[in-house]
């Protein structure tokens, strides 16, 4: 094994078994678990978001799993600077450390970093904020369209829900008018390399398969509660944590909107939408060595020891657009 330290990231789509395959090799390196799971932070969301069980967390000690309120402000910067505060505690227990979860922005700031955005005037924002008031989402999106056509057929194609989020439109767009370049100019600066080696460790699945996983993980989420667990959260509805899938759905359901049939086989659908869209996301990364979800853990440990043992990990690492 090498003596420089190494995280072990293991990503992939939703349902796939991520989970499982991150306790199986946490316990064959004496390793930890980082989450970076986005939805899985809140301690309010627990049947929706799939968060390990009791008898999982049980067996191997995991971080970011239900340590946030919904009602904390919470972002992708805030979980960096945190994130590699742990690893330093945890690099000196075990050389080996392991990260597991299909936000592909959560894996990606480990991996790259944070881009070093130029500073926003007062005079963008007031603007920006003033139009989007008057004017909405279509705003916003139109803006986006005409400042950074690129970055926002990326999003089109890849997350189609970001052009959906006001507040991650606004920001794109007052970087855009502030710095005179496209957003998308600052998501292509070289980041600087971590000190530690990086495998990435993808588990992937037939499509027919990977849809039947989905199916009856929502299934199983149903029959577990999660109706009720969505009418606990209501009044909460408009925060940002509560937009995702399985949430929006149950809410349109207890609205009226769609019956309890209707609003089960939207949620399936979104989250097979959202499982390709994570395949999509990490497909562009060649720097992934794949297996298959049946795979022998042996087979995959026996991989990770000789990546360890040739040193020759790629530091600049590329996730992202």
């Amino acid at each position: 094994m090498t003596d420089k330290n190494t995280l072990i990231i293991i990503v992939g789509p939703t349902a796939i078994g991520k989970t499982a395959l991150a306790i199986k090799i946490a316990k064959y390196f004496n390793a930890e678990i980082i989450s970076c799971d986005s939805r899985q932070f809140f301690k309010e969301m627990s049947i929706g978001t799939a968060v390990p069980s009791s008898e999982e967390l049980a067996l191997i000690k995991h971080h970011f799993i239900q340590d946030k309120s919904i009602l904390q402000p919470y972002s992708v910067g805030d979980f960096r600077q945190e994130a590699l505060q742990l690893l330093d505690n945890l690099f000196q227990k075990n050389k080996v450390q392991v990260m597991v979860g299909g936000s592909g922005l959560y894996v990606n700031t480990i991996l790259n970093g944070l881009d070093n955005f130029p500073e926003v005037s007062e005079t963008v924002k007031t603007e920006v904020r003033s139009q989007f008031k008057v004017q909405g989402l279509s705003y916003l999106q139109k803006k986006l369209q005409e400042l950074d056509q690129t970055y926002y057929k990326y999003l089109e194609d890849t997350n189609p829900q970001t052009l959906k989020n006001p507040q991650r439109l606004t920001r794109f767009i007052e970087v855009s008018l502030s710095s005179g370049n496209p957003y998308s100019y600052y998501l292509k600066r070289e980041k600087k390399q971590q000190e530690f080696n990086i495998i990435l460790v993808g588990l992937q699945a037939d499509r027919a398969v990977l849809f039947d996983r989905i199916n009856l993980r929502v299934d199983t989420m149903i029959a577990s509660g999660l109706i009720e667990e969505v009418k606990s959260l209501n009044e909460f509805r408009n925060l940002n944590a509560l937009q995702t899938v399985g949430y929006k759905e149950i809410f349109e359901y207890l609205d009226g909107e769609s019956t309890r049939n209707e609003a089960v086989e939207k949620i399936k659908i979104n989250t097979r939408r959202f499982a390709k869209r994570q395949i999509t996301w990490f497909k562009k990364n060649d720097h992934i060595f794949w297996f298959d979800y049946q795979e022998e853990i042996k087979n995959i440990t026996q991989f990770i020891e000789e990546k360890m043992q040739s040193k020759c990990e790629n530091q600049n690492t590329q996730l992202r657009f």
